[in-house]
């Protein structure tokens, strides 16, 4: 057994990374200034995005624009239950109704053929959530977004880096990136909006800063400007420099980063192929780069003589941990008591989430680590 506990994610955070985190705090400007813009910039570059702007999370990010594209009550938003809760608590927030679409079995993402069914002439956005690093097909959600009259914002919270059909996520239509911890890149806190409409760019730059007619940092006054006025009524979910000069220095690394993850996903899925029971998630059958931002398997109980909880709680005490991404959301306690959500609803979204698990998987790891995760899989389950 290990003596060293080994978590699931840990930040890789270098000691220039810190260096510059000091410069900063010794600047005596450390809130929203040059080194926020600068990622806005740098973020833009790499994604290929026509803008973006920074915020300090992608759930503030998310707020923003659903306050931008005017979602309120009565609206219908789909988007899948395999997510993290943020963004359906925000959907509730705003007044308007979580339409889940079912996911595919094996890449646990949303599709055309899941969405379609479910819109009405209510239905005002779409939500597909790129999930553990994959990307959604697109293509047929942009097409039928476009017949119908219907706005599209990507949560890829898991995709820095991912790419769909030779482009990088979030270079296309609007992107909602997260740069929390467990991330591939990281602010410690913080988030990116990218998108190729200007306008929506401006709400979402208003909204994140109290709703003032100018930013939160003015680039040509390179300070703030005393006499901006309100717009809008907006919220305080701007980007500190902290956070930023801290995420310049993992973007440029997010490539390197990313390539490491996939080398140790393939040691993942070559060593775990002679274990019966657990089973790797399935890759996307069209164009695309994996960012492998999660390892997740499912961890079938006939096989393995344990659920998929007893499994996690067996691994800790041996100093391997787990994560859990993610219990569906129609079936967390406040969707299920005050909006009658229930199982039956979703087959292929209730059956992964009953059964899904991440392993360790971050771009320090060495590769007897994922030896020592394995070789304790098979001890666990024997």
């Amino acid at each position: 057994m290990r003596t060293d506990f080994l978590p699931f994610s840990k930040p890789s955070i270098s000691e220039d990374e810190i260096a510059a985190v000091g410069d900063v705090l010794r600047s005596g400007w450390i809130t929203t200034g040059p080194h926020a813009a600068e990622l806005e910039d740098a973020f833009s570059d790499y994604t290929g995005a026509g803008g973006s702007v920074a915020v300090a999370s992608a759930t503030g990010g998310m707020h923003c624009v659903l306050e931008a594209l005017g979602i309120g009550p009565g609206d219908e938003v789909i988007t899948p239950s395999m997510t993290w809760v943020s963004t359906v608590n925000l959907i509730c927030l705003q007044g308007a109704i979580p339409v889940f679409a079912d996911v595919d079995n094996e890449t646990l993402m949303i599709s055309r053929e899941t969405i379609e069914p479910l819109i009405t002439e209510r239905t005002r956005l779409i939500i597909p959530v790129h999930y553990a690093g994959a990307p959604v097909d697109m293509d047929p959600i942009r097409e039928l977004a476009a017949e119908r009259g219907i706005a599209i914002v990507e949560d890829a919270a898991h995709a820095a880096g991912t790419e769909y059909k030779g482009e990088r996520i979030g270079r296309k239509g609007t992107a909602i990136f997260s740069f929390h911890p467990i991330k591939n890149m990281t602010t410690g806190e913080g988030g990116m909006v990218c998108s190729d409409d200007p306008k929506l760019l401006d709400k979402v730059k208003s909204l994140k800063f109290h709703g003032l007619g100018v930013d939160a940092f003015d680039r040509q006054a390179l300070g703030r400007v005393p006499q901006a006025q309100v717009m809008r009524p907006g919220y305080k979910y701007n980007m500190t420099d902290i956070a930023a000069v801290l995420g310049l220095g993992q973007l440029a690394r997010l490539d390197g980063f990313n390539q490491r993850r996939a080398g140790l996903a393939a040691l993942y899925r070559e060593r775990l192929a002679e274990i019966p029971g657990i089973i790797p998630l399935g890759a996307p059958n069209y164009d695309h780069l994996h960012a492998w931002h999660l390892f997740i398997v499912r961890v079938d109980i006939d096989r393995c003589g344990m659920g998929r909880d007893e499994f996690m709680a067996e691994l800790k005490t041996k100093n391997i941990g787990t994560g859990l991404h993610f219990r569906a959301v129609h079936l967390q306690k406040y969707y299920t008591e005050t909006m009658g959500m229930g199982r039956g609803m979703l087959p292929n979204t209730e059956w992964n989430s009953d059964r899904i698990c991440s392993l360790p998987l971050f771009p320090d790891m060495e590769d007897r680590d994922i030896a020592d995760v394995v070789h304790t899989i098979k001890e666990v389950i024997s």
